[in-house]
Order: structure tokens, then sequence, then C-alpha cells
């Protein structure tokens, strides 16, 4: 594959090339149940393909028409699956297959995709975003949105954007779509079980390879980080971040607001070795909300340690406790009062069939404000983990600077960043 180098700020500029002056408007809306739906596909991973099976489930009018990923056998990959499952529906020639970084300005040239799939690693997120929303293209979108707080302020101003441009976008936070978590939230705003007082939020994975791979001869730095990406801050924003944001986007949920400070704990103590990049293996954060509430969040990437993924909200009249597969309530003295015993579907599908239904309608989803704020909550507790320190949201959304991206984009070479320290690691 052909090296193309970016620096920093090019890289960052590709997502803004298109003045406000000359924004895109989306096509039309779809005729209910006849237009074709064009999708475009950046990233091609394992999740990335699957993700595209889902929308191509969701609506029978949905066609796959251009592909985008850093690396050939990775788009290859997902070509042919996607063939495999929908041949009649996989419109991909070899012009519309693009390599590089710069391969998904590429695919928000063509005037004729209607909906882009943002499935690369969140660190290259904002940018896309920003230039998908100056095409004029309908979004959905992967979490978490950025690995920084400067990629949060480019995905707030997107977010803007959208809603004056009309565009919907739609974010990978399924549980937002699966009716036992619509229930139980519906009867905690209702104030059915009082007032919130605290909760709990577990993202323990039970295991400590995820998404890797072993280095190959050959692999330049560059190259191997991309592939490796959950291992590499800049890249996935650490676990905390990648995976339990789906916790923590619970917990805002219920709570109807962000956090406003936290203090996290973390470290890297069972997963050490080089071929793991630099992130931690285990994180414990309290987040203090508006009301005055604290809630215990929890997440670990270690082999062999007991797995619990879910939340629990804690009221005054009773708690929920959820995770993907159920949900129920329970009293004060922790004795079951309800369990939701409706049909209980991933939403990975849903969320889908709810972006297209809200194109073809003309009446926009702009999630787009909501995922920056939950990715932010995360990406506070991991700062506060590697710094050791006490973290305010206000301080970190006005006065940090940190911001992750990369000196240049270019397969060569690329030091690892040193593990964080806390109480050494300086806050930005």
């Amino acid at each position: 594959m052909k090296e193309i180098h970016l620096s920093r700020r090019e890289f960052l500029r590709a997502g803004a090339a298109v003045s406000a002056g000359t924004l895109l408007m989306p096509r039309g809306a779809f005729a209910a149940g006849s237009d074709r739906i064009r999708v475009a596909m950046i990233g091609c991973g394992a999740r990335g393909t699957k993700d595209a099976i889902d929308c191509l489930k969701a609506d029978p009018a949905v066609e796959i028409v251009a592909l985008a990923d850093m690396f050939q056998d990775r788009l290859d990959r997902a070509l042919a699956e996607l063939k495999k499952q929908f041949a009649g529906r996989v419109k991909v020639t070899p012009e519309t297959c693009f390599l590089g970084f710069d391969a998904y300005k590429k695919v928000m040239a063509m005037r004729e995709v209607d909906i882009v799939l943002l499935l690369t690693p969140p660190g290259f997120r904002p940018p896309m975003v920003r230039a998908a929303v100056e095409a004029g293209k309908h979004i959905f979108m992967e979490k978490p949105g950025a690995v920084d707080p400067v990629g949060i302020h480019s995905l707030m101003a997107s977010a803007d954007l959208a809603d004056q441009t009309r565009l919907s976008i739609v974010v990978g936070t399924q549980q937002r779509w699966q009716p036992h978590y619509q229930e139980l939230m519906r009867r905690v705003h209702d104030g059915d079980l009082g007032e919130i007082v605290g909760g709990q939020a577990y993202w323990n994975w039970g295991s400590s390879k995820w998404h890797w791979e072993e280095r190959k001869p050959g692999w330049s730095d560059m190259e191997w980080q991309i592939r490796c990406w959950p291992y590499f801050t800049w890249l996935s924003g650490d676990h905390i971040v990648e995976q339990h944001l789906h916790n923590m986007d619970v917990i805002n949920w219920a709570m109807g607001a962000h956090p406003v400070s936290c203090l996290g704990v973390g470290g890297r103590q069972a997963r050490t070795g080089p071929e793991f990049g630099h992130i931690y293996d285990h994180f414990t954060v309290e987040y203090e909300y508006p009301n005055g509430s604290r809630v215990m969040s929890m997440c670990s990437q270690i082999e062999g340690s007991t797995p619990r993924v879910g939340e629990r909200v804690v009221c005054t009249k009773g708690a929920t406790v959820t995770d993907r597969s159920m949900g129920f309530i329970t009293d004060p003295r922790g004795r079951k009062v309800y369990t939701f015993d409706g049909a209980v579907h991933s939403g990975e599908v849903a969320q889908y069939a709810n972006l297209i239904r809200s194109i073809r309608d003309g009446k926009p989803i702009n999630e787009c404000r909501r995922l920056a704020e939950s990715t932010m909550t995360v990406i506070l507790g991991r700062m506060s983990a590697y710094t050791g320190r006490a973290l305010k949201w206000d301080w970190a959304m006005t006065a940090s600077k940190l911001d992750l991206t990369r000196p240049k984009y270019a397969l060569g070479e690329l030091p690892v960043d040193p593990v964080a320290i806390p109480g050494k690691t300086p806050l930005v």
C-alpha cells in the first residue's frame, strides 16, 4: 500500500476542508420503502463489519456502496463477509474502495452516499464527524466519540452544525434502544422510585486480550498501534473510555445530567507486557452528580477475574439493576418487586432502524452532543486516575488542553507513550 504522510495539522484540518459557506445539504428524505439508501462504511474491522451487517438488517433498501480502511486485508475481509450475507445489496466496486489516512475524505466526496458509518478507532473520530456533517451526510458512529477534551469540543461543534443542516446522527450506545432499559429508565424519570441517591456501574471484563493481534514482522510502529488500537490511549482512550462508556452513559441517562466532578484510581498490574501497549488494566472512579449523589464506577480487563457488566441506580424507594440481558427493580431491602418480562433485544439493529426512519420522516435525531457528554464523563475518570488528581467537569471542559493527536500520521516510527503514573503524570 502506498504510504501516505499527513502532518498533525493536516489531519485535523482534513475534517474541516469544506467551509461553512459551502456546506452540502443532505439528499431529500427517502421515499418510504422504495428509495435506495446508499451507505458507506469507514473502518472495516470486526466490529465495523458487524455494524454494517446490522445496518443491512435494519432496512431492505440499504445498500453498501463504499468501503474505507487503513489496510487492504481488513477491507477485503469485510467485503467478503458482507457479500456472503447480502450479496445483492453490496454495490461496492474497486473504484469505491479507499485506503489510507485520507480514505474517509474520498468517501465524503461521493455525492451519492446518504449515510456514513464511522467505525474507526475513536482517536480518528472527531475530524471524520466534522467532515461528514460538512459533506451533508447522515451519520452512524460507534462510541466513544473522542479520546480527549479537544476532540469533545470538536464533537460539540459538529452537533451544532448537524442541527443547523437537519442531519441525523445516531451513536452506538445501544442500551438506549433496548426495551428493558427504556422501561426502567421511564420508571426512574417518572419518579416511581423516588429521588436518585447513588449508583454503581461496572465493566469488569474477566479477560485481558481484546482486539489484540501479535505484532508481525514488517509492521511499522504506526501500523501495529492501529491494528492493536485498544491498547493505546491516543486511539482508544483506554478501556475505561472505549468499553465502560456504555455503563456510564446509562448512569448519565438515569441522572439526566453529566457528573460535576470525580476522583479516580487505576493501574497496570496484571497486563504489563509491552505487547499490550501502555493502557491500564483496571480503574475505579467515584463520580459526583449535580444532585449531590455519588456513583462508583469500576472497570477492568484482567484474565481470571470475576466478570461483572451492568449498572445499579439507587433511589429513595428502591433501585434498578440492569445489564444487556435483563432488568429488575428492588425495594429498599433488596427484594425484587418488578422484573421486565417483555422481549429483550440487543438494540444494535434498532439503532439503525431508528436512524433510517428519522431520515425518511424528515425528523432528524442528533445524539452527537449526548455522546460527547458521555465520552467526556469517562475521559474525566481516566484523566483523574492517570494523574491522581480530583477533577471538576468545568475545569476539564474550559481549561484542559489535553490533545492526544499524533505529530505525524504516516506508516512509520511512532514511540509508545509511557505508562501513566499517578502523582507524576502531569495534568494537562
